[in-house]
């Protein structure tokens, strides 16, 4: 299976738009989008189902449309990886050379097919009628031809047929079965440390559709409140968080759209309570969140620091990004402050603050679930790009909390090149000036958080995003 993108993007080619099938037009256009634009499926598809149910008006565009268009853009851009496999044994090219948007058709055939419930017959008429309208009728017989074949066995027989067995090339048997990069599979299972069962539990959870969470952010909602929505349950772990249980829309929560509420992960939510929580000597005013955008941490801690009489200042580079921020802290019970600065070269002065978080830069391969189409998108060598930011920012952190004060350095990634390696290589400038405090106790009931002192929670054992957590306190 290539970790090459297959799909070379042809900036300024249309498409003809069907006038029929609104649910299958809607997730081609995003596939477009999330290959031609570097876009990502969960920013592309609101604004597509919002201008189909105008469109067609919400008679003739539900939210079980919706629900299937969600399903397919998803569901075909996490199994990309098997279906590209399953494709290439039924063409008689390299997939290199077959047009992009012909593979997107027939992977979204191959999804309704292979990862789906709907009949054969309707899953291969309805693509080649797509395929008709939006590339023309004679690669519409093409994609007829290989879907056909397609259909001649299941997941797993095609499975089977296009994967290594285990014994021959674990490595790959996972890549493929599981719709991972074999660099990605690698990576994982370096980090879990080893096992067969380990690493096929976090690649399934991965594949998994996640739960909407919710946090309640203190002095502005509470999680009763919350609970009172359809289909709310508590949070697993944060005394803030409720889940959505069956994919409930967060925009049609009152305190969501009031900004009471968020939209955000358990894991990140278990950041930054550590933070708050970890030990301090000395007085506990003045905390940064060094690295905001969009804002959700930022949000929370802004509220427990407001509970303490303490101030929050939100920096993120990005300006746009920082005004994400402004909007995430709006409302604020106490006060706080919002920045578009450089972590790296920091406008305020050394030792400023009690707490820092740093939650830097990264590969993001712990937020797989929600952001299928990254695994696609990242490149072992991305890692070298970040290397060096990663490990300023945790020297600015570093710097700018006070003699007493603790930093938390945390990332979105489980790799270990961008988490314990970057702790340690950093930590060993600072020598006696720093202690690496132990982060579990501060994830109260939280399980499974192996043998410290840092954490790194896991989809698969956690039911949250792959959040990696190391607390650090300045001591001279």
């Amino acid at each position: 299976m290539s970790e090459q993108s297959r799909r070379p993007r042809k900036p300024g080619t249309s498409y003809r738009r069907p006038q029929k099938d609104p649910v299958r037009m809607l997730a081609f256009e995003a596939l477009r989008a999330v290959d031609e634009r570097d876009a990502y499926a969960n920013l592309v598809l609101p604004p597509l189902l919002r201008r189909a149910r105008e469109k067609a008006g919400p008679d003739k565009f539900d939210g079980r449309d919706a629900a299937l268009a969600t399903e397919l853009v998803y569901g075909t851009l996490r199994w990309q990886g098997t279906y590209d496999a399953v494709i290439a044994e039924c063409v008689d090219r390299p997939l290199r050379e077959v047009d992009p948007p012909v593979l997107d058709v027939l992977s979204l055939g191959v999804h309704q097919l292979l990862g789906t419930r709907i009949p054969t017959h309707a899953a291969v008429s309805a693509s080649v009628d797509l395929a008709r309208v939006v590339l023309g009728d004679g690669r519409a017989k093409f994609v007829n031809a290989v879907l056909r074949k397609v259909a001649q066995d299941d997941l797993d027989g095609w499975l089977r047929r296009v994967a290594p067995p285990y014994d021959d090339d674990p490595e790959e048997h996972l890549a493929v079965v599981h719709s991972h990069p074999r660099w990605v599979v690698s990576a994982l299972w370096d980090s879990l440390g080893g096992g067969r069962a380990g690493i096929e539990d976090l690649l399934e959870a991965d594949n998994e559709r996640p739960e909407v969470t919710l946090v309640a952010r203190p002095g502005r909602a509470t999680t009763e409140e919350l609970l009172r929505e359809e289909s709310a349950v508590p949070g697993r772990w944060s005394p803030y968080a409720v889940r959505l249980a069956e994919g409930g829309e967060p925009g049609a929560v009152d305190a969501v759209r009031e900004n009471r509420a968020g939209v955000q992960d358990e894991g990140s939510q278990l950041v930054a309570l550590a933070l708050a929580n970890a030990p301090l000597d000395g007085p506990d005013k003045a905390w940064l969140d060094g690295c905001a955008g969009p804002g959700g941490k930022a949000a929370l801690l802004a509220a427990l620091a407001a509970e303490r009489g303490a101030v929050l200042l939100a920096s993120e580079k990005q300006p746009h990004r920082a005004g994400l921020v402004a909007k995430a802290l709006a409302g604020n019970p106490g006060p706080y402050q919002v920045i578009a600065a450089d972590g790296t070269r920091p406008p305020w002065r050394p030792g400023s603050f009690d707490r820092v978080l740093m939650d830097v830069p990264c590969t993001g391969l712990g937020a797989l679930r929600r952001r299928p189409e990254a695994r696609w998108r990242r490149r072992p060598e991305d890692l070298e790009g970040f290397a060096p930011l990663q490990r300023a920012l945790l020297r600015t952190a570093l710097e700018s909390v006070r003699v007493g004060g603790v930093v938390g350095y945390a990332t979105c990634s489980p790799h270990l090149a961008e988490t314990r390696a970057v702790v340690q290589d950093v930590l060993k400038q600072y020598g006696d000036a720093v202690d690496v405090v132990d982060a579990r106790p501060l994830l109260a009931g939280v399980t499974e958080l192996g043998e410290g002192p840092d954490v790194q929670l896991w989809p698969h054992l956690h039911g949250t995003d792959a959040m990696y957590l190391a607390l650090i306190r300045r001591t001279a």
